[in-house]
């Protein structure tokens, strides 16, 4: 399957000198919902505009559906719905009107059918004949969406697409996300919120340090970084760990009531098995267990760390 956008060697660097990307390669998967992290300063909304033809790269390529996006950039941005962070509207036009001026803009015949179903989709129907400053924050956010989809994308970035959103509104664009995705559309965005990628992303990219340092599939990466951790309750206080088990690189807690026994989640669960096993022969009885899972939230923290603030924490658990 060709990706319906592909980075390659994508870099750039402000006439500042700041460098934002470092030859950046992606392939974006046709009807993926791709969620791209990164701290701020990261590099994410740099690589949007660069995709979406705001912000001309150094060096590298970008092609959309095929289309070189500086050589045939009419053709490219047309295929791409873009939302912005920012609340960036026409505050004293109605809804209705600057939806379908923003099909305009592309070229695109008016449809009013078309407008119509973007609109009651982001439950803004009601307010069609409102004007925006008269909306709310998330409504004005809905309506930065409308616009996106105006023109029929099948790209559509969303820049922090709920920041300032209260939860209901939040699960309401997730729906709506959801069933963009059903209908053959790609959606990348990027997000602060890190229970928002785990909700809804098909495949996660961290950028940090303008580098794109990781991409994965959503369920791979949980079950190659999200380490597990056994936690057995004990019967009775343990003084400390005995040799025959230091092979399990077992740790107490709670003064000595649990035991931690940690391990990665792509692993064999089988020596679960053989660590109940071994602490019966110790003689070593349990009340309770239960096991938990590192978070995307988790995981991520640990990939953008900075290099000395790591090595400092390394240094630290030194004797």
């Amino acid at each position: 399957m060709q990706p319906i956008i592909s980075i390659s060697g994508l870099a750039k660097t402000y006439d500042s000198g700041f460098v934002a990307l470092k030859g950046v390669d992606l392939d974006i998967r046709p009807g993926e919902i791709f969620a791209l992290l990164g701290p701020n300063g990261a590099g994410k909304t740099t690589l949007i505009s660069i995709v979406c033809g705001l912000v001309r790269p150094s060096a590298g390529q970008v092609t959309v559906a095929g289309h070189d996006i500086v050589r045939d950039y009419r053709a490219a941005r047309e295929m791409i719905g873009l939302v912005p962070q920012e609340l960036t509207t026409d505050s004293f036009e109605t809804v209705w009107n600057t939806v379908s001026f923003s099909r305009g803009l592309f070229g695109r015949p008016p449809d009013p059918a078309h407008i119509e179903r973007v609109l009651k989709d982001l439950s803004l129907w009601p307010k069609k004949d409102s004007k925006l400053i008269t909306l709310s924050g998330g409504m004005k956010r809905r309506v930065l969406i409308a616009k996106a989809l105006s023109h029929e994308p099948r790209v559509l970035f969303l820049d922090e697409p709920t920041a300032g959103v209260d939860v209901e509104l939040r699960r309401d664009m997730w729906q709506l996300v959801r069933r963009l995705r059903d209908t053959g559309v790609t959606v990348i965005l990027t997000t602060h919120y890190i229970e928002e990628a785990e909700e809804m992303a098909d495949r996660v990219g961290v950028i940090a340090r303008g580098e794109l340092i990781l991409v994965e599939d959503k369920a791979t990466l949980m079950r190659k970084l999200g380490g597990k951790q056994l936690t057995l309750q004990l019967a009775r206080p343990l003084a400390q760990i005995p040799p025959a088990l230091a092979h399990y690189g077992l740790s107490l807690a709670k003064g000595g009531r649990e035991i931690l026994y940690r391990y990665e989640a792509e692993r064999e669960e089988t020596a679960i098995v053989d660590l109940l096993q071994e602490l019966g022969a110790a003689g070593i009885g349990f009340a309770d267990l239960h096991t938990t899972q590192r978070s995307l939230e988790d995981i991520f923290v640990s990939l953008v760390a900075e290099p000395d603030a790591a090595e400092a924490a390394e240094a630290g658990k030194q004797p």
